[in-house]
């Protein structure tokens, strides 16, 4: 068994396969072409809480977006995301006074589950997980590059038709029209989270977490219990079942474009829709 990360993470991303794929492992987000920010520098502002854990009433990270976690067990609360909108993530950060045990860090803690990279039957690389988890859980960050629209565009229209396509854009609107929009590549840099796979029934769910940075974190969280070496997937699309996970004050709408010409699906869900999810705001 090899460790992917090489011990990046606090826990192995084992990979068994005696040729692993060749990539830069890197646990977050580095600045790409053409992004003004740099995603590891500080650019929020922190709480003045000084208690162990953080109070709605009291800390103002929690009354930028309301309370995301279960305090009783760090749990994602999946209620904010079954609805077509829902409110921003914003997690404690560097800045402030509460301690690391406080609550509402949980992405920011990394990796914390045991899971292993492997080869599929029929979709190349996958991931699955060694241990049972339960839903709301976060699993992992979709890390890599972030880039400006017209470095994805550039890379996306570069590639052959062979060429697997990792470039996820997340499109967030605020109110008043107000619409922000990443970018994150992990061809080349990237983490456990570009080996995932696409499915269109997902046990996975993305949402965007801000930390330290402006720069969203694109979080993973469990969408369901999942049992031991089961498969972790999420929607490229976005949805996670029959619902599309959004951000607002912002919503998200989160994809995965995969070329100019759509590549067939594989997933083997009830409702497949045939066809890999295509992103054709980036080709335009």
């Amino acid at each position: 068994m090899v460790d992917l990360s090489d011990g990046l993470e606090d826990v192995p991303v084992l990979c068994k396969d005696l040729k692993p794929p060749t990539f830069k492992y890197c646990p977050d987000n580095v600045q790409g072409p053409g992004c003004a920010v740099d995603p590891s520098e500080v650019t929020l502002p922190g709480c003045s809480c000084l208690s162990r854990s953080c109070c709605p009433e009291s800390c103002s990270c929690l009354q930028t977006g309301g309370p995301a976690y279960l305090s009783a067990s760090a749990l994602l609360d999946l209620s904010r995301t079954d609805s077509d909108y829902s409110s921003p993530v914003f997690e404690c950060n560097a800045l402030c006074g509460c301690s690391d045990a406080c609550s509402n860090r949980v992405v920011q803690k990394g990796l914390q589950l045991h899971l292993e990279i492997f080869r599929t039957s029929s979709r190349g690389w996958g991931v699955r997980t060694l241990q049972q988890i339960p839903r709301g859980v976060f699993v992992c960050e979709y890390a890599g590059e972030v880039v400006s629209f017209a470095e994805a565009r550039r890379r996306q229209l570069s590639q052959s038709a062979e060429e697997n396509n990792y470039i996820i854009s997340v499109m967030e609107h605020a109110g008043s029209g107000s619409v922000t929009k990443t970018f994150v590549d992990p061809t080349q840099v990237g983490n456990v989270g570009r080996f995932l796979n696409h499915s269109c029934q997902p046990n996975l769910v993305m949402v965007p977490v801000r930390v330290h940075s402006v720069v969203p974190r694109l979080a993973l969280f469990t969408a369901r219990d999942i049992r031991t070496e089961e498969e972790l997937t999420f929607d490229y699309s976005g949805g996670c079942g029959e619902q599309q996970p959004a951000e607002t004050m912002t919503t998200a709408e989160v994809s995965r474009p995969n070329g100019p010409q759509r590549k067939p699906c594989h997933c083997g869900a009830n409702n497949c829709t045939g066809f890999l999810p295509l992103d054709l705001s980036i080709l335009s």
